[in-house]
């Protein structure tokens, strides 16, 4: 079975393919929603195969070491079977939130001391303990451990950190050959490519993630801060020297705009809390551009939530009444407004790749990103 098959490629960098993986395929350019703690927030698993239409959720190797703990995990036999979710699963390694925890993180050569943020226990992860844990949770992708650095970051600040992502890769490979896959399917493991905002050291970056031969590759770092086009200039930096043959995903990315922008540089997957973070706080991404529910000019407004929304939300419940919930302090509103944010995202990227097959991608995005951002 072929890992990663392209199917068109546009006029540009864009392209339509598909990835194989023992608990399904995933057609791409693809969305993955953030399953942080083995949970989408606030959405049924059922609602994400059947509604939202995932083809792939993404867990957090930090979150899960933490809690419920790797004994539990491997007890229910991985993250598959303890979610219930049957489908692809991709683990970052724990590498952003380890080095999030600024202030109570210790960082050496062979890996990080870190606080636990539940209880105040202390913790150390490794490349070794990362590739272990990520074996134990079980995601049919995972990533190698890395340091993220911050945006802004001094050049040689970037520099060093990007060294020991390197140094840090070989020992997750040489781990992950000499130890294999738990639970009967084959695990895939990404290397991160990194180096802030500095094109030279992304291209070294670029080049010697390419090297270790892995199945697919991963860009950090970015969507950190930086301006937009320093993101947009970095990915087109880093697409034109990965491998054209392997799946790219572009990490923590973004906004509608952004993802159809990076569709266009040549990235095949992407994933960000957003969707379901923005709708927590009651704004909603449509075709037609972005909405705030709290605002008063929806009190009145009894139209379906959206006219072009392809979940049951869209048409089940009204702006007024989404609004009402809102303002009401309802959990219900948190669900509903998640439901329909998710489910436009895997819209956005369905229909991305219908134009790429169709050939005018860059002619549509052209006309539809100006549409997204603007406020309704």
């Amino acid at each position: 079975m072929k890992f990663f098959n392209i199917e068109k490629t546009s006029e540009g960098k864009a392209r339509a393919g598909e990835i194989s993986t023992d608990h399904g395929k995933i057609q791409t350019p693809i969305f993955m929603p953030v399953g942080t703690v083995a949970s989408v927030k606030t959405v049924h698993q059922r609602e994400l195969k059947e509604d939202i239409k995932a083809q792939i959720i993404l867990g957090n190797t930090y979150h899960l070491y933490l809690r419920p703990t790797m004994d539990v995990m491997q007890e229910a036999g991985g993250l598959h079977k303890f979610m219930n979710w049957d489908l692809p699963i991709l683990t970052d390694s724990g590498g952003f939130q380890v080095f999030s925890l600024a202030s109570s993180r210790k960082m050496t050569e062979e890996g990080v001391k870190f606080k636990s943020h539940i209880d105040g226990s202390y913790h150390f992860i490794s490349p070794e303990k990362s590739m272990e844990i990520q074996r134990q949770i079980g995601a049919d992708i995972f990533m190698a451990f890395d340091e993220c650095t911050p945006y802004p970051c001094e050049y040689n600040q970037a520099k060093s950190s990007m060294e020991l992502t390197h140094r840090w890769l070989k020992r997750c490979i040489e781990w992950t050959e000499q130890n294999k896959e738990l639970y009967g399917h084959q695990q895939r493991l990404f290397p991160i490519v990194q180096g802030s905002t500095y094109s030279d050291l992304r291209k070294i970056s670029a080049e010697v993630i390419s090297e270790a031969g892995a199945e697919g590759n991963a860009i950090g770092g970015l969507s950190v801060g930086e301006p937009e086009e320093e993101m947009y200039r970095i990915t087109d930096e880093v697409t034109d020297i990965l491998p054209k043959e392997k799946p790219r995903y572009l990490m923590g990315v973004g906004t509608p705009w952004n993802i159809l922008e990076s569709i266009g540089l040549g990235i095949d997957m992407m994933d960000c809390v957003m969707p379901t973070r923005n709708a927590r706080n009651a704004m909603l991404f449509t075709w037609q551009g972005v909405m705030n529910l709290k605002n008063e000019k929806w009190k009145r407004d009894f139209s379906p939530l959206d006219e072009f929304g392809t979940s049951f939300v869209d048409k089940e419940y009204s702006k007024a009444y989404l609004r009402h919930l809102f303002v009401s302090k309802e959990y219900l509103a948190k669900q509903i407004a998640s439901i329909h944010n998710l489910a436009f995202y895997l819209d956005l990227v369905k229909v991305a790749r219908e134009h790429i097959i169709a050939g005018d991608f860059y002619e549509w995005k052209k006309s539809v990103v100006p549409v997204l951002r603007q406020r309704l």
